[in-house]
C-alpha cells in the first residue's frame, strides 16, 4: 500500500441558479483534477446551485434542480475512480440543510449537514437553513426516486460521520465550522481522521485575507494532518466578491493556494501530501495522544477505494509556500474590477457609463475599470478562451481580440464631465487628461440649460427664483439649486447610457457607474437621487482614505500622471458659485464639518466597536487627549450622530456596491438599523454633556495622563450631585433636551479648524460653533433633509 496521496481542491466562479453553468464548471473542476493526478476532489460551498440564492432556498425547485445536478455529475464518466464531493441543498425530514454529498463511482456514500450556521456581516445562513445538532450520529435519508433509479439506493447515511477509504481517513468541516469555537477538526482529528476538509463561501474585505490562511493553518498546526480548503471566488449575484484562496495545509505550513484575484472560472489546485508526515506527527505530540486516546468515536463509512498508489515512491511530496500578500492597494485594484468583469458578463449590457468629475471617488471608479481591462487582456494573452468568449459577446464583435487596455477601456467605457457655470476649469481639464491616459470615449456636456429651464418651470408656478447664499438666497435656497444639479446629472447619465451605443452603432446599452465611498454614505454626504444613484458603484465599500491610497498606487502602476494632481486637490462637489477669482467656494469636508479621517474612524467605532453616542465619546475623549478638550469632542461626536440620523434614509436606495469594507453603512443586508431615528438622541447626549461636566474642570490640553486624582473625583461627583440626575430624571426635561442643529450655509456650516468663517470670525481649534435650536425647527442640510 503506498502513503502519499494527491488531492485537489477547486475555486470556482458560480452563479446563484444557473445549474446549467454551474454543472460545467463542476465537471470542469474534476476532470482537470484528475488529469493533474489527483484521487479526491472537494469543491466550494453550495456550488450545485450557487451560494446567494438566498430566499430561493425556501422554494422545492431549488432543491430540484439541485438533485438534478447531483445526478448528472455523479453519472458522467468523468468522475469513474475518483472520490469526489459536492455541496448542494438538502431537505431532510423537511428541514432544510446546506450540505457536501460525497460519492464514488455513482454511489452516494455520505451527505455531510453543515453543524454551524453563519450569522455574521452579510451572511444570513439561519434563515434557510438548519444546523445538524446531532453530534457523532447519522441517519438514513431517504433518496428522490430518481436517485434511486439510477444508484440503486434507496437510503444514504445523513449526519456527523467521517469517510474511511482502505489508506486514510477523512472529515468534513463547512465554512464557519472552522471559525467556530467548537471547531470540528479537533474531535476529527482526535478520532484518527488525517483529511478535514472544508467547502467555503467567504468574501472579500479588505486586509482580512490573512485571516483564512491563519485558520487554516493553525488548525493543520494544533491538530495535526492536512486541511483542505475550497472557496468560492466572483460575484454570483450579490454585493459581496468571493475571494479564492482555495488552499492546502499540512501540518501547520500552507502546500498550495488558489488565486485570490482572477478573472479565470474554474481553478483546480493541487498537493501531493505523505500521510506517513502526518502520522509521525501527531505521535511526536505527547498531549495530543492522550486526549486521542480517550476521545469519542466517530461514525465512520467505509469506501473500498486507495486514493495512494503502490508505485509513489518516486512522487515528490508537495513542498511548503511562501504565500503572497494583497496590500489594500493592489486588492481594490483587483477585488472591485473582478466584481465588476463578473456583473458585466452576466447582466448582457455592453459597458459602462461613468460621470467623471476629476475627483478621487469618480477617478477611482474610472481607474477600476481599466485594471479590469488590463486583466482581461492579461487573461486573453494567457489563452483563457471564455474569457475571450465573454469580451467578444459584450462588445458583439465577433473577430475582436483585445491587445492593449486603453483600447479595450475605449470600447467599455464612456466617461462624461458635466459641467456647469459653478464647475472650475481645473476639474475640466483633470477629467479630460485621465480620459485621454485610460483610453475612455470621452465627451463633456453642460447642464446650465437644463437647470435653467427647471427654474424656469418654478418661477412659472410660484413668481420665485431661488438664489444661492452667497447671492442673498436663504438655506433652503441654497440646498434645493444644489440638490438640482445633482439630479439632473444622475438624468442625464441614464439618458446617455442607454443611447450612447446607439450613437457608437452598436448594439445594447451601457450600466451607469456610481462614485459613492463608504465614508460619504455612512455621513450621508450625498444627494439622494443624484450621481450617487447608479446601476452598480465600484467604490460604495472603500473609504475615502484607502482611494487617495489606490490612486498613488495606480498612479505608478498604471501610468496615470495625471492622478498626482487629482489626489493632492480638494475635494469639492461645486455646486456653489465660484468665487470672483475662479477659486472654489465650497469643499466637501467644510461642508461636512468634519475630515475624511475622522469619519473613517467614526465608521469603525460604530459599526466595529459597536459603539452608541455615548461609548463613542468614551473612547475619542480619550483618544484626542492631547489635541481636544471633552467638550470638543463631545461637540464631534453629537455632530456626527446627528447628521448620520438624518441622513439615514438615504441607505435605503443605496446604489448596490462591492462589499469590501466591515464598517460599512449599507442598509441592504450588513448593516440593519432604522431609517428615522430621533435625532437629537437626547437621551444619549445628556450622558455625554454629563460625563462632559465632571471631565472639564480636570482637562489639562496635551497632558499625556488624563486619570484624575482622587481628590479630582471627589471634588467632580461633589458638584455633579448638584445637578439633575441623568439616570432618574428624564432627558426630555432638561435643557439639553434640545437638539444642537447646525444652522448655516452648507451640510454643517462649520468650517475646518483652521479655516477662515464667514464675515471674517476666527474659531476655536475644534472648527465649530453652534446655535441651540429645537429639533422640530428648520434642520438645514446640503443634503436634503425633511424640514
Amino acid at each position: 500500500m503506498g502513503r502519499k496521496v494527491t488531492v485537489a481542491v477547486s475555486t470556482l466562479n458560480q452563479w446563484a441558479l444557473d445549474f446549467e453553468g454551474n454543472t460545467v464548471r463542476i465537471l470542469q473542476s474534476i476532470l482537470e483534477a484528475k488529469d493533474m493526478g489527483a484521487s479526491y476532489r472537494t469543491g466550494p460551498e453550495l456550488e450545485v446551485c450557487g451560494y446567494s440564492c438566498e430566499d430561493h432556498f425556501r422554494e422545492p425547485d431549488t432543491f430540484l434542480h439541485s438533485w438534478e445536478v447531483l445526478l448528472e455529475v455523479m453519472m458522467s464518466p468523468v468522475c469513474e475512480n475518483m472520490l469526489v464531493d459536492v455541496g448542494m441543498p438538502v431537505m431532510h425530514r423537511n428541514v432544510a440543510y446546506n450540505c457536501r454529498v460525497a460519492f464514488f463511482n455513482r454511489q452516494i456514500l455520505l451527505i455531510r449537514p453543515k453543524m454551524a450556521m453563519c450569522d455574521d456581516g452579510n451572511y444570513r445562513e439561519s434563515r434557510w437553513f438548519t444546523a445538524w445538532t446531532k453530534a457523532l450520529q447519522t441517519e438514513e435519508h431517504v433518496l428522490p426516486r430518481m436517485m434511486a433509479q439510477h444508484t440503486d439506493q434507496q437510503t444514504v447515511p445523513f449526519g456527523d460521520a467521517v469517510i474511511a477509504t482502505r489508506d486514510t481517513c477523512l472529515g468534513y468541516e463547512i465554512c464557519e465550522e472552522l471559525w467556530n469555537v467548537r471547531s470540528k477538526h479537533i474531535e476529527m482529528s482526535l478520532a484518527g481522521v488525517e483529511l478535514i476538509v472544508n467547502s467555503s463561501g467567504s468574501y472579500m474585505e479588505l486586509r482580512k485575507a490573512h485571516i483564512t490562511s491563519d485558520l487554516i493553518r493553525n488548525a493543520s498546526f494544533k491538530a495535526g494532518g492536512a486541511y483542505l480548503f475550497s472557496n468560492l471566488r466572483g460575484c454570483d449575484g450579490q454585493r459581496v466578491y468571493f475571494n479564492g484562496c482555495s488552499a492546502i495545509a499540512l501540518n501547520g505550513e500552507i502546500l498550495a493556494r488558489s488565486q485570490q484575484f482572477a478573472l479565470q472560472d474554474v481553478e483546480v489546485t493541487l498537493a501531493t501530501i505523505d500521510l506517513e508526515e502526518i502520522r509521525a506527527y501527531r505521535v511526536s505530540l505527547r498531549s495530543r495522544c492522550m486526549a486521542a486516546a480517550s476521545a469519542a468515536e466517530y461514525p465512520r463509512i467505509y469506501c473500498d477505494f486507495e486514493m495512494s498508489t503502490h508505485s509513489d515512491i518516486f512522487k515528490t511530496s508537495t513542498p511548503p509556500l511562501k504565500l503572497p500578500v494583497h496590500t489594500p492597494e493592489e486588492e481594490i485594484a483587483l477585488g472591485p474590477a473582478c466584481w465588476l468583469w463578473d456583473y458585466l458578463r452576466r447582466s448582457g449590457q455592453g459597458g459602462f457609463f461613468l460621470p467623471l468629475s476629476g475627483g478621487v471617488d469618480s477617478s477611482s471608479s474610472a481607474t477600476i475599470v481599466h485594471s479590469m481591462c488590463r486583466q482581461i487582456v492579461q487573461a486573453v494573452q494567457l489563452g483563457d478562451a471564455q474569457v475571450l468568449h465573454d469580451i467578444r459577446q459584450i462588445l458583439a464583435d465577433s473577430d475582436y481580440t483585445p491587445d492593449n487596455a486603453a483600447g479595450l477601456c475605449n470600447r467599455l467605457l464612456v466617461t462624461c464631465y458635466m459641467g456647469s457655470v459653478n464647475s472650475s476649469k481645473e476639474t475640466r481639464r483633470r477629467a479630460a487628461q485621465l480620459a485621454n491616459q485610460l483610453g475612455s470615449y470621452h465627451i463633456e456636456i453642460s447642464i446650465d440649460s437644463a437647470v435653467n429651464a427647471l427654474l424656469s418651470i418654478f418661477n412659472t408656478v410660484t413668481g420665485l427664483t431661488p438664489r444661492f447664499w452667497t447671492q442673498g438666497g436663504c438655506a433652503r435656497q441654497n440646498l434645493a439649486l444644489q440638490n438640482m444639479q445633482s439630479r439632473i446629472r444622475m438624468v442625464l447619465a441614464y439618458i446617455f447610457a442607454q443611447l450612447m451605443l446607439w450613437v457608437r452603432n452598436r448594439p445594447g446599452g451601457l450600466l451607469v457607474l456610481g462614485s459613492a465611498n463608504v465614508d460619504e454614505s455612512l455621513r450621508g454626504y450625498l444627494t439622494k437621487y443624484d450621481c450617487s444613484s447608479a446601476d452598480i458603484n465600484p467604490i460604495g465599500g472603500i473609504s475615502k482614505m484607502d482611494l487617495r491610497r489606490f490612486l498613488t498606487y495606480a498612479k505608478d502602476k498604471f501610468n496615470l500622471p495625471v492622478l498626482e494632481s487629482i489626489i493632492d486637490a480638494p475635494p469639492t462637489a461645486e455646486l456653489e458659485p465660484l468665487q470672483e477669482n475662479g477659486e472654489l467656494q465650497q469643499t466637501d469636508e467644510q461642508d461636512m464639518g468634519m475630515t475624511y479621517a475622522e469619519l473613517s474612524q467614526y465608521g469603525r467605532l460604530r459599526k466595529q466597536s459597536f459603539c452608541g453616542p455615548y461609548s463613542m465619546f468614551c473612547h475619542l475623549v480619550a483618544t484626542w487627549k492631547g489635541d481636544l478638550s471633552p467638550k470638543e469632542v463631545a461637540e464631534k461626536v453629537k455632530h456626527f450622530f446627528r447628521c448620520y440620523a438624518i441622513n439615514r434614509h438615504k441607505m435605503t436606495v443605496l446604489t448596490p456596491s462591492v462589499h469590501a469594507e466591515s464598517y460599512s453603512p449599507d442598509d441592504n443586508r450588513f448593516d440593519h438599523r432604522p431609517f428615522l431615528y430621533r435625532p437629537n438622541w437626547s437621551w444619549q447626549f445628556k450622558a455625554i454633556d454629563d460625563e462632559v461636566e465632571k471631565l472639564q474642570p480636570i482637562y489639562t490640553p496635551s497632558s499625556p495622563q488624563l486619570r484624575p486624582s482622587s481628590e479630582d473625583l471627589l471634588l467632580s461627583t461633589q458638584r455633579s450631585s448638584h445637578l439633575d440626575d441623568s439616570k432618574h430624571s428624564s432627558p426630555l426635561s432638561s435643557a439639553s433636551a434640545s437638539a444642537s442643529i447646525d444652522v448655516g450655509i452648507s451640510t454643517a456650516a462649520v468650517p475646518l479648524p483652521g479655516a477662515a468663517a464667514p464675515g471674517g470670525l476666527s474659531k476655536k481649534p475644534s472648527g465649530y460653533s453652534k446655535v441651540h435650536v429645537n429639533v422640530l425647527g428648520k434642520i438645514k442640510d446640503r443634503t436634503g433633509i425633511p424640514v
